[in-house]
């Protein structure tokens, strides 16, 4: 009875948490919906019914607020904020439509591409374009129990009414359809493989689409807003920095930068002085990786054909650029070569983050230790010549997606102690260690660890067909599948705990479920191959009775939001093993410290500010630092030595070469073998003795229950730092100029104030 009441009172507290509101008026727009949106009784109403009857009431709900958020903003002066053998299958999302959209085809814009550029008494003209139709689709963004509700703009192409009519006039029809087809394909398939000529210009054709149509929008908006003046030949845009924030999300959205120039230059007739200033005080760029494959470089031949005006705008901003760098420098040509905007070779390319960093007032990167090796390596030329350019905004995540509605078991104990505060201001979390040392939260917090893994453990089970140990450590490794991000290095400690195990059958090993998940990008090989290594190994491991439940690994499919949702609150371990200096920040480690799992990792990305917060002696810090990388990479990196070294490497390895995980294709992971051996830029074998050393000590403290829960809660109230809503604050003080606000806007059936 106790317990029953318990759990009761805890929904009802997670309920008002999550701030429901009024379930009968809920309950009564639902059944509107049911019978007279989709004309649907209980009868005959399938489950994807029920899903719709509650999006419609939810987002009638939404509407209202919707709608008076927008009118408030026209009054009240914000600044527009604009901003993402493994099988691929294409996920038709729209097939059924979507609840959460409202279409706005009465701002459809016309976005140009190809053509050629005329110089006239009057400036440049950009003729003869093929013109794709933008058709604007809007989303709402409720905040969290404040009644604003904010837009998400997305874009889809269509081709215009009259395209190819004539060829339609005179029957060929397939032919306009199929030229049709081709106008909307630019929206059709999300990020494109862009390992051939035609996947490449797809892309770039993408990317200037979103980025026209929404230039156009912003400006439409600013012109009409109460700010502005809807007189149509006003041409004064001094107050377009104060009222629009264009934040380039790594290199994707560059080309914002030469699109405002051409619609300022072109368009508006403005001096190009003038637009450049314009154009530099609106832009922001946000650096989001210091892979070189990772940042943008676009062919000039491709440009020109596609963007001819925008290529003469890249090269008059590089001109000018490199004019201002020689005066400052003379002589130093090596200089103009590293800092130029086009790369000389035998293919010309533009690069696309020196027009990020030359067309901004702010560059930053998304953790400390990121935004320092962008200072003083990938941009430290451009930071000696503007070095107040530059910033860090350490990168963080939503507690209402990634506490209160992932681990509401959690989010109640937590609410328990310490109030509800921490909802919107995370670093309440603190509060809690002065519980660290009480046997009741102590326990409550481990309870809710057990809950989380039996619910996922049965998931699993039915999912993989494999027994889970629900008390064996959750030994968890979920993000992108790359290289630097080493799941190889997780793979390896996999395979000799595996050869440990056959080795010494009666001795006692702590019990580990090791999951790996993620995705690899289409035309990735390696990805692909590392993916096919993990299942491999699975087979094997979870079939050798002679191991039992002591050790079971596991590749997690389709790994995405709803399924982290599910996996991050049951985690014990979090593995963020990428080699130093090379993963920006990571915010999957802050999901799994936020929901009560112990990290083991490098000093990486964020990792190093998780660190920092919660103590280094509380999380698993092993393996090499950037310092010792960039050793390393003077007297290079040679992984045969350690191959020769550590036995227990080398027979991993050697399993791996012989087919022992695939012995009906014997020879399958001679590409990761070869790669390891001979090619690794991210030095696994370098970290594979400190990694497996630290393991052991995972070990270890896994056995102490009492102990392994203290780090845990000491974790969770150090991670109060990594809310989105503190980096959010930094973005909008630091390089909108924006303050922050607190404001509850009225809801709709309240008398504006």
């Amino acid at each position: 009875l106790s317990r029953g009441f318990r759990q009761k009172r805890r929904q009802i507290s997670v309920r008002g948490l999550a701030g429901l509101g009024d379930v009968s008026e809920l309950r009564k727009s639902f059944n509107r919906h049911l019978h007279f949106t989709l004309v649907k009784d209980r009868n005959v109403a399938t489950p994807r019914d029920y899903f719709f009857a509650l999006a419609h009431a939810v987002r009638d709900h939404l509407v209202g607020r919707w709608i008076r958020t927008q009118q408030c903003y026209y009054e009240r002066d914000p600044k527009k904020i604009v901003d993402g053998w493994q099988v691929e299958e294409a996920d038709d999302w729209l097939r059924y439509g979507n609840p959460w959209e409202k279409a706005r085809p009465e701002y459809m814009l016309p976005v140009h591409f190809y053509g050629r550029v005329e110089h006239t008494a009057e400036g440049a003209k950009w003729v003869d374009t093929q013109v794709v139709l933008a058709m604007p689709y809007d989303t709402p963004v409720p905040g969290y129990k404040n009644n604003t509700v904010n837009t998400m703009r997305l874009w889809s192409a269509k081709a215009p009414n009259d395209f190819n009519l004539q060829e339609f006039n005179v029957g060929d029809y397939i032919e306009a359809v199929l030229d049709r087809n081709l106008a909307e394909n630019i929206s059709r398939v999300l990020y494109p493989n862009d390992n051939f000529f035609e996947g490449k210009e797809l892309r770039l054709k993408q990317e200037y689409f979103v980025v026209a149509a929404t230039l156009q929008d912003i400006i439409r908006r600013f012109k009409s807003s109460k700010f502005g003046c809807r007189d149509p030949v006003r041409a004064s845009f001094e107050t377009f920095p104060d009222k629009v924030a264009i934040q380039l999300n790594d290199t994707h959205p560059a080309l914002s930068i030469p699109e405002l120039m051409r619609i300022l230059v072109d368009v508006e007739k403005m001096d190009w002085d003038k637009a450049w200033e314009i154009t530099q005080k609106t832009c922001a760029y946000t650096n989001h990786t210091v892979l070189p494959e990772a940042l943008e470089r676009w062919p000039i031949s491709m440009f020109e054909k596609l963007l001819p005006r925008h290529l003469e705008i890249i090269y008059t901003i590089n001109q000018k650029h490199l004019d201002h760098v020689a005066a400052l420098y003379p002589g130093d040509v090596d200089r103009l070569r590293r800092m130029s905007v086009i790369e000389e070779g035998d293919c010309k390319r533009i690069n696309m983050a020196h027009l990020c960093v030359i067309g901004s007032h702010a560059v930053n990167g998304v953790a400390r230790i990121h935004s320092e090796i962008v200072k003083n390596s990938v941009f430290k030329d451009f930071y000696d010549l503007e070095p107040e350019k530059f910033q860090n905004k350490t990168n963080g995540i939503t507690p209402r997606r990634w506490l209160l509605l992932c681990n509401p078991g959690l989010a109640e104990v937590i609410a328990e102690k310490i109030g509800e505060d921490f909802i919107t201001d995370l670093s309440q979390l603190k509060k809690l260690l002065q519980f660290v040392d009480d046997e009741i939260f102590i326990r409550d917090v481990a309870k809710v660890k057990q809950e989380n893994k039996l619910k996922f453990s049965a998931q699993l089970e039915e999912q993989y067909k494999v027994k889970i140990n629900p008390s064996s450590m959750f030994d968890v490794q979920v993000k992108r599948i790359h290289e630097y991000k080493r799941q190889l290095l997780n793979c390896l400690h996999a395979i000799t705990l595996y050869n440990r195990i056959r080795s010494n059958p009666t001795k006692s090993f702590v019990p580990r479920t090791i999951m790996i998940g993620g995705k690899a990008a289409p035309g990735y090989h390696m990805a692909k191959m590392i993916i096919k290594l993990i299942t491999s190994i699975g087979e094997v491991v979870n079939n050798d009775p002679y191991v039992g439940d002591r050790l079971k690994v596991i590749f997690l499919e389709n790994y995405r939001v709803s399924f982290a949702e599910k996996v991050i609150p049951a985690s014990d371990l979090s593995q963020q093993i990428s080699t130093a200096g090379t993963e920006a920040s990571g915010t999957g480690n802050m999901k799994f410290m936020l929901n009560g799992a112990l990290t083991i990792g490098t000093m990486d990305g964020a990792n190093v500010e998780m660190a920092e917060e919660a103590g280094e002696e509380n999380l698993f810090i092993f393996g090499m630092r950037v310092e010792d990388v960039e050793a390393m990479d003077q007297q290079g990196y040679n992984a045969k030595k350690y191959y020769d070294r550590l036995p227990e490497l080398r027979q991993a390895i050697d399993q791996i070469s012989s087919g022992f995980f695939s012995p009906r294709d014997p020879g399958c992971f001679h590409d990761v073998v070869n790669m390891l051996m001979y090619h690794d830029r991210f030095k696994v074998f370098a970290d594979y003795e400190a990694y497996i050393q630290c393991q052991g000590q995972v070990d270890e403290l896994y056995m102490n229950p009492r102990e392994w829960t203290k780090k845990v809660i000491k974790n969770i109230a150090s991670s109060g730092k990594f809310s989105s809503d503190r980096t959010i604050t930094e973005y909008a003080r630091e390089i909108w100029g924006v303050e922050p606000s607190a404001l509850k806007i009225p809801p709709p059936n309240l008398p504006r104030e």
